[in-house]
């Protein structure tokens, strides 16, 4: 039975939903936006679409069908955001080009809220996703390639400047100057996505407080992640691997204040965790694995705890630029402790001293790595692990775990 409402809605959510292809009602997304009132679903089909940039200022969604694909002509801007609660889905974003004097994006979302910008591919654009004084919007399920080259030709994935609020996740980020950016803002929620092969940070933000990073994956990028300026940063199961480089780290915490590090896996980097003025920093429950030097810790940093974490095939567990730090190392499992434990409570009975003094001279004459594998550092070893004279006395861990923790990082 025909109900007398449904035929009163029926042809009103078909008015709802416009319609734009090559040969269709609508030629261009623009017309069909221009078009469209609050509420309704522009539906793009299959078709290249290369025309001016369109401007979006009140509540449409804009969907595209598989193979519908918006074209910068590597010239100009795709999409301006400037109405609250406007989706955009399914399309691909391609050839923005570059620019000097703009921060040129695919989809850049100004002074609006509530937005989504989901399910979509972006190819070869200089900024990817831009947010400018953004509230409450999601930015999920993106596959974002950009022309990998040098950093001056390429824009950054995701950037977010001067907003709050904003949720970032499932997105797979490569080939850009930073994977993800954040300045000036607040209360960001960063989770799950894989930024790779970027060619200067996988992750990068200053002045950004209160935040959550988990989940993520940051590999094979040219710096891997910096953390600046920033007070109240958690930042768990998120995985630092295979930065390389002489500069290049996991990652950085610098001149921030109450960073939380729990159950994250720094895995082949040059450094995985460099501290450089990180107040009141607390490590707990992390794994550092064949990397350069798990934790570089700068004597800027103060008042930290570095504990329950494992430390395994490291050239170097931990070393520091000055006589100690006022860092405390506690509770926590190295792979080349050789303490004992007489009363069997899974904690030596020795001070590990994680410092090597061979570290040491490395820290003042970098050439002398080439010694690293050398009968005379091997003997150098020894004599301090006897004798611990020369290394810094108060970086010690007092309670060495006898038995590898279970689980924690990736």
């Amino acid at each position: 039975m025909v109900r007398w409402c449904d035929v009163i809605t029926l042809p009103f959510l078909l008015l709802q939903q416009l319609v734009v292809s090559p040969t269709g009602p609508y030629r261009t997304v623009a017309a069909a936006v221009q078009a469209a009132p609050a509420g309704a679903t522009v539906v793009v089909r299959a078709g290249r679409y290369r025309e001016p940039t369109v401007t979006i200022d009140r509540a449409v969604s804009l969907s595209g069908d598989s193979g519908a694909v918006m074209d910068g002509e590597g010239s100009h801007a795709i999409i301006i955001v400037r109405g609250d609660g406007v989706t955009i889905q399914g399309l691909e974003f391609v050839n923005t080009g570059t620019s000097y004097r703009e921060d040129r994006a695919a989809v850049r979302i100004a002074d609006a809220g509530q937005c989504r910008v989901e399910h979509n591919r972006f190819t070869n654009t200089f900024f990817a996703i831009y947010l400018a004084r953004a509230t409450n919007c999601d930015i999920a399920d993106n596959t974002i390639v950009g022309a990998r080259g040098r950093e001056a030709v390429t824009g950054n994935g995701i950037h977010l400047w001067s907003s709050r609020d904003i949720r970032v996740s499932r997105n797979v980020i490569r080939g850009h100057r930073d994977g993800i950016y954040l300045e000036f803002s607040r209360h960001a929620d960063v989770r799950d996505n894989v930024s790779e092969l970027n060619g200067r940070y996988g992750m990068h933000f200053m002045y950004t407080d209160s935040s959550l990073y988990t989940g993520n994956t940051f590999r094979d990028n040219g710096g891997g992640v910096a953390v600046m300026y920033s007070k109240v940063v958690t930042m768990t199961k998120n995985l630092f691997s295979s930065n390389h480089g002489p500069t290049s780290y996991g990652l950085l915490l610098k001149e921030i204040q109450d960073a939380r590090l729990s159950g994250n896996t720094f895995r082949r980097n040059t450094v995985g965790l460099l501290c450089d003025g990180a107040d009141r920093m607390i490590a707990l429950d992390n794994q550092f694995e064949d990397n350069g030097w798990a934790v570089r810790m700068l004597a800027s940093t103060v008042d930290g705890r570095v504990e329950g974490n494992t430390f395994s095939r490291n050239s170097f567990d931990v070393a520091v630029n000055g006589v100690g730090t006022s860092t405390v190392f506690a509770g926590n499992w190295w792979d080349s402790y050789h303490g004992w434990d007489l009363n069997r409570d899974g904690i030596g009975d020795v001070p590990y001293h994680p410092v090597r003094l061979f570290a040491l001279l490395v820290e003042h004459a970098q050439p002398a790595l080439l010694l690293q594998r050398s009968l005379f550092v091997r003997l150098l070893d020894a004599a301090e692990r006897a004798l611990p004279v020369l290394t810094p006395s108060g970086v010690v861990d007092a309670r060495p775990l006898m038995r590898r923790p279970a689980g924690g990082a990736r």
